[in-house]
């Protein structure tokens, strides 16, 4: 069993590595449930998820999923610890914080620009996630961890590029980077769409002249002048020695 889920956790990030442009190391968005759920399970999550997920991570919260965890009290002390030990991710909420639910769909927006990985067991965030394209979800399940296979709204996403009728934001931002190298704004590409008119040309009238028939010219017939008499040609014949007939050569006279 524990190999048929390694195997299926590799289709799935082949599957965003190669569709999303996710790259090494793994961003993981952890929120206090996971970790409250790795304590109970006795799951290290810094040692485990590497291996997991067959690459180098880097374990990330925001200030809100920590906030929150210290309004719950005691109860939650445990999971509190394991978090502090993650990297602190700026959010928008850092002077007014937010329920972790909401601060987590916030950093991820509506398309996931910073390739998180979004490690929870909130069955509301699990829902919100899901209606995102392009965010692995991880939970946990009979205490193993488990990737989630991709949703429905990555498949229509990819489906969609692929016919394309939408460009990947990964494309975009390489169409941005192109343009920048080469020193095109976007009032240079505006000017540059738009098409020039052409001008109207009209035919060259040389072409339009009727074409002259090949041949040799036949040269003009002398009229005979007044007083003028007209050369005759004569034909002498020859006897050959078979004793034929042959012609000799025309002599003009005159």
């Amino acid at each position: 069993m524990k190999i048929k889920r390694q195997k299926q956790a590799k289709k799935t990030i082949s599957f965003y590595k190669y569709n999303f442009n996710f790259r090494e190391p793994f961003q993981l968005l952890i929120d206090g449930t996971f970790c409250q759920a790795a304590l109970k399970n006795k799951i290290q999550i810094k040692e485990q998820m590497p291996k997991y997920l067959m690459g180098e991570v880097q374990l990330c919260t925001t200030n809100c999923a920590l906030k929150e965890l210290e309004t719950l009290g005691q109860q939650l002390y445990g999971a509190k610890l394991i978090l502090q030990r993650f990297q602190v991710r700026k959010c928008a909420h850092f002077k007014n914080p937010v329920p972790a639910s909401e601060c987590l769909l916030s950093m991820l927006g509506d398309t996931n620009p910073h390739h998180y990985f979004v490690a929870t067991q909130d069955r509301t965030v699990t829902a919100s996630v899901k209606k995102i394209p392009g965010v692995p979800l991880l939970y946990i399940i009979l205490n193993t961890i488990v990737l989630d296979k991709p949703s429905q709204a990555s498949l229509d996403h990819i489906q969609a590029v692929q016919l394309g009728e939408l460009v990947t934001p990964t494309q975009q931002q390489s169409i941005r980077n192109l343009k920048e190298e080469q020193g095109i704004s976007r009032k240079d590409g505006e000017r540059r769409g738009k098409k020039r008119k052409r001008k109207q040309s009209h035919p060259n009238p040389l072409s339009c002249l009727k074409k002259k028939k090949k041949g040799l010219p036949t040269p003009p017939l002398k009229k005979a002048e007044p007083g003028e008499k007209r050369k005759r040609s004569r034909h002498k014949r020859r006897k050959t020695e078979g004793g034929g007939n042959m012609t000799a050569p025309a002599v003009s006279t005159s």
